[in-house]
């Protein structure tokens, strides 16, 4: 019996030894994107067309990988998945922050892309897949495009503090989902929050840029700045914040003096992006004298 076992283990453990670690057709892939004050995280398998139809009916007797119709894993192997760390909104529905299986039924003309709340299902989950366990089902037109992407491709475009695109790239087909957040209350949250507790120099000045790059609270803005050279002196970027906030306000003299300071606190620490910012901006500020005398 000792001898019987001993073999049994012999060939479980040349079983084991014998097993071949691969390359996979379809590699996973992870990737995260930062917008506003949030992230978004996409984890899938990225197929390669190899000259196969990919979308659609059959072309010269070829059927398709994905037929119209057809539910679609959006990449291969098991389900894609896609995490929001904050709620957002997809063709003005609103989706809970939280993660999600990423499906599509494409369609020649138009395409119905599901944020599933099953994220368990391997492949497609055709026989298992519930549309009553649809988070969101949203529709986009899909569009063609000359040049051809050979495996399957998530990626993000067109990003700013409020907005995001994701983009599917495959053969020659493109799919854009906008995608949008309330940066604008979660900034407010944290303006609240910080003001309420102690704040610092830095604290008005980020408030402020803040402020200015969205266009928002002028005048309050102008307001934090002036805080922030009051507790943190003078520095190139806060005068910088200061030029720019003043001409949003359309005080064109103010904003050159301001701009002229931060040039010269830029120029003595070899900021010369700086210096050549501040110039422009004066040029123009300048011409905009001229024109309302």
């Amino acid at each position: 019996m000792r001898q019987v076992g001993f073999i049994i283990c012999f060939f479980a453990s040349s079983f084991c030894w014998a097993q071949i670690n691969h390359p996979k057709a379809s590699p996973f892939t992870t990737i995260e994107q930062e917008f506003g004050l949030s992230k978004i995280k996409v984890e899938y398998s990225r197929p390669s067309a190899k000259g196969r139809v990919l979308f659609g009916d059959q072309v010269n007797g070829k059927s398709a990988l994905v037929p119209y119709g057809r539910i679609w894993r959006v990449g291969a192997n098991e389900s894609t998945k896609i995490t929001f760390l904050s709620d957002v909104v997809i063709d003005g529905q609103a989706l809970p922050k939280g993660s999600y299986a990423l499906y599509a039924f494409p369609e020649e003309d138009e395409w119905q892309i599901v944020f599933h709340n099953n994220t368990t299902y391997w492949g497609d989950g055709r026989l298992d897949y519930n549309s009553q366990d649809d988070a969101l089902r949203v529709k986009v037109i899909p569009l063609k495009t000359l040049e051809f992407q050979g495996n399957f491709l998530i990626s993000f475009d067109e990003i700013n503090h409020n907005e995001i695109t994701m983009i599917w790239k495959w053969g020659n087909t493109k799919v854009s989902i906008p995608i949008q957040i309330d940066t604008e209350s979660l900034m407010q949250a944290q303006i609240n929050e910080k003001l309420l507790n102690s704040p610092t120099a830095q604290t008005y000045y980020e408030i402020a840029r803040y402020c200015q790059e969205q266009g928002i609270l002028k005048v309050k803005s102008l307001g934090y700045i002036n805080m922030a050279l009051n507790l943190g002196g003078d520095t190139y970027y806060f005068y910088r914040v200061k030029s720019l906030i003043l001409s949003d306000l359309e005080k064109y003299s103010e904003a050159i003096k301001a701009a002229e300071i931060s040039s010269k606190l830029a120029d003595k620490e070899n900021k010369d992006e700086f210096v050549r910012l501040n110039a422009n901006d004066i040029k123009d500020w300048k011409s905009e004298l001229i024109k309302n005398n």
